[in-house]
C-alpha cells in the first residue's frame, strides 16, 4: 500500500504528522479525508490535470492535505522557498503558470499588494485570515466532500532550484499516467537502501519547500510511518525530539552536523539517541573530521547520498563503507555513472571531470530549454548532470570535486573551493565558511575565505591571519586564502545549500564599480 488513503482505512487514528514545536498532530483520517477536500476544491477551480498551483508556506500541518489533493488530482504542486525575495517569488508564478497560489499569514510578503499585481490569481490563506481579496482555504474546503474526485490521477512536485547558481528554476518530468498509489522512484531508495517501513518514527528538520524534506515526508506516508516536523532547525531541540518521540530514522545536512557538534559534550550526553537506526544525509559536502565525529557519536548509523531535485541519478554510501572510503558519496544506486572531459570523452578511474548519469528518467528545466540542453551530456543521448565536478575510483565510488560553477581560475590553475571549506571550518573558532574567488589583477582570481566565526567578537585581523596560517598547515599555498572577511551570518539556505553566487557577485559587482573607465 503506498499512498496515505490506503492506510487511512486500516489506521485511521495513527499520527501521520506531528509538528515537534506544538505536539499538534494530523491523523491518517484527517489527511485523508482533508486531501480528497482540496482535490474537490480544485477541481471546482478548474483546474484540470496537469494543471500546476503553487503554495508560499512554512512548515505546518495545513501543508499536507495540499500537497496530497494536488498529487490525487493530477496537478503539479510548486512549493515556494519562504527564502526568496518578492520579485523570486514573482519570477516562480509566472515562470509555473500557476493557476491559484495558497500562501501563510506567517511568512512571505504583505499578500495584499501582492495580490494587486495578479488580480486574475485566486489567493488563499491557511492560518491567520488575511481578509481583503484573500479567502481563508478552510472555509472553502468546509463545505465541500470529502470524498474522492472522480477522476483521480497521480500529480507531481515541479520544485525550483535554490537560486545557488543563478535564477531559480523548475524541474519538470512528465506525469506518469499511473493510479495514485502507484510506486514511485523513491520507494526504491526508502526500502531497497534503509529498509524503512510502516513502524518507522521519521524526523524532518528541514523547510519542505526543498525537495529531499518534501519528497521523503511525503515517502513516508506513502508506506504508513509517523513523521515529526519541525517548524525550524534547532540543534537542542532535535535532540530533545529524537529522544522524545523515539525517532528511528532522521534525515540531516553537514551544517546541521556542525551545529549538533558546536553543543558542548556534557550536554549532549543528557540526550537518548539510541532509538535511532538510521541517520541519512544529502545536499551538500560533508567535511571528513566532522562526519568521523558524528559516527563516533551516533555510531555507524549515519548513511550518504548524492543527487539532486533533478532525480536524474543517485548515489549511496553506508558509514561501513565510507570509513574505508573517505569522502566519497558512494556508488552508484539509479542511474549508471560517468565521468567526462570537457569535449564529453570519457575518463578513467581517478581522472577529475564533469559527473554524469545515464538510464535515469527523463527531467527539463521548465520554459528554459538553454539550461536543459546545458545539462546533458553534448554526444551521448539520455547522459545528464548537475555541473558537479569528481572522479570514480577503482572500486566505482563517486568523489566529489566541487561544482564546476564555484572553480576559481588563478593563474591559470584550477581550484575548487570546498576542500578549502572542509578544513577551513574545523577550526573551532569558526560557524560557518565560504571560499570564493575575487578579481586580481596579477592572477585573474585570488582565493578568498568569507568567514562566519562562533563568536563575532573574535572576528578581526588576528583571527584573519591564524585562519590563514592554519589553512597553509593543511594545503597546498595556492588552495589558501589570501585574505579573509568576516560576515555575522552567510546566506545559506536551511538545506545546507550556500548561496555562493550572492558572495561572488558582491565582490566581483564592487570590483567592476571601482575600475577605472577606459579613456574615450
Amino acid at each position: 500500500m503506498f499512498h496515505p488513503s490506503k492506510h487511512a482505512q486500516h489506521a485511521p487514528d495513527k499520527a501521520a504528522i506531528i509538528l515537534a514545536e506544538t505536539g499538534d498532530v494530523l491523523t491518517y483520517g484527517d489527511l485523508d479525508r482533508r486531501s480528497n477536500q482540496f482535490a474537490q476544491f480544485l477541481r471546482a477551480q478548474g483546474c484540470c490535470i496537469g494543471d500546476t498551483i503553487a503554495l508560499y508556506v512554512e512548515n505546518c500541518l495545513e501543508l499536507f492535505p495540499i500537497v496530497w489533493g494536488a498529487q490525487r488530482a493530477g496537478l503539479y504542486y510548486v512549493c515556494i522557498s519562504t527564502r526568496l525575495t518578492v520579485d523570486e517569488i514573482d519570477h516562480i508564478i509566472a515562470d509555473s503558470a500557476a493557476k491559484l497560489l495558497i500562501v501563510s499569514a506567517q511568512a512571505g510578503p504583505d499578500w495584499h499588494e501582492f495580490a494587486k499585481r495578479y488580480p486574475a490569481l485566486p489567493i488563499y490563506s491557511v492560518g491567520t485570515e488575511l481578509g481583503g481579496t484573500i479567502k481563508p482555504l478552510e472555509a472553502q474546503l468546509a463545505a465541500l466532500p470529502d470524498t474522492p474526485i472522480a477522476d483521480e490521477a497521480s500529480g507531481t512536485d515541479m520544485l525550483y532550484s535554490s537560486g545557488t547558481t543563478g535564477k531559480p528554476k523548475g524541474v519538470r518530468v512528465a506525469l506518469n499516467g499511473l493510479p495514485i498509489d502507484a510506486p514511485v522512484p523513491i520507494l526504491k531508495i526508502v526500502d531497497g537502501l534503509y529498509d524503512i517501513n510502516g513502524e518507522d518514527v521519521y524526523l524532518c528538520p528541514a523547510p519542505l519547500y526543498h525537495a529531499a524534506p518534501l519528497r521523503w515526508t511525503m515517502a513516508m506516508q506513502r508506506i504508513g510511518a509517523t513523521a515529526v516536523v519541525m517548524k525550524h532547525f534547532d540543534p537542542v531541540r532535535l535532540l530533545d525530539m529524537i529522544k522524545q518521540h523515539r525517532i528511528t530514522v532522521c534525515q540531516l545536512v553537514p551544517t546541521m552536523f556542525v551545529r549538533l557538534l558546536k553543543i558542548d559534550e556534557s550536554m549532549r550526553q543528557d540526550f537518548d539517541v539510541s532509538s535511532l537506526r538510521v541517520a541519512i544525509h544529502a545536499a551538500a559536502p560533508c567535511p571528513i573530521p566532522i562526519k568521523h565525529q558524528m559516527i563516533q557519536w551516533w555510531g555507524p548509523i549515519i548513511h550518504e547520498y548524492y543527487a539532486g531535485t533533478e532525480g536524474n541519478g543517485l548515489c549511496s554510501i553506508s558509514a561501513p563503507e565510507w570509513l574505508t572510503h573517505e569522502g566519497s558519496v558512494g556508488k552508484a544506486f539509479q542511474g549508471v555513472l560517468h565521468i567526462c572531459d570537457e569535449e564529453g570523452k570519457e575518463l578513467g578511474p581517478n581522472q577529475d571531470g564533469t559527473v554524469y548519469f545515464s538510464g535515469v528518467r527523463a527531467f527539463e528545466y521548465h520554459n528554459d530549454p538553454v539550461k536543459t540542453r546545458e545539462s546533458r551530456h553534448p554526444t551521448q543521448e539520455g547522459w545528464s548532470t548537475l555541473g558537479d565536478v569528481g572522479h570514480v575510483d577503482n572500486e566505482g565510488y563517486l568523489y566529489l570535486t566541487d561544482r564546476k560553477a564555484f572553480m576559481i581560475i588563478s593563474g591559470g590553475v584550477n581550484i575548487y573551493p570546498q576542500e578549502t571549506e572542509n578544513v577551513l571550518i574545523t577550526h573551532p573558532k569558526v560557524a560557518d565558511v565560504a571560499v570564493i574567488g575575487v578579481p586580481d589583477e596579477d592572477f585573474g582570481e585570488a582565493v578568498k575565505a568569507i568567514v562566519q566565526p562562533a563568536n563575532w567578537e573574535d572576528a578581526g585581523d588576528e583571527l584573519a591571519a591564524e585562519l590563514i596560517a592554519f589553512a597553509r598547515a593543511n594545503l597546498s599555498p595556492i588552495k589558501c586564502p589570501k585574505s579573509v572577511d568576516f560576515e555575522i551570518e552567510l546566506p545559506r539556505a536551511p538545506t545546507g545549500k550556500l548561496y555562493k553566487r550572492l558572495l561572488r557577485d558582491r565582490y566581483w559587482a564592487d570590483a567592476a564599480a571601482t575600475k577605472p573607465k577606459a579613456a574615450a
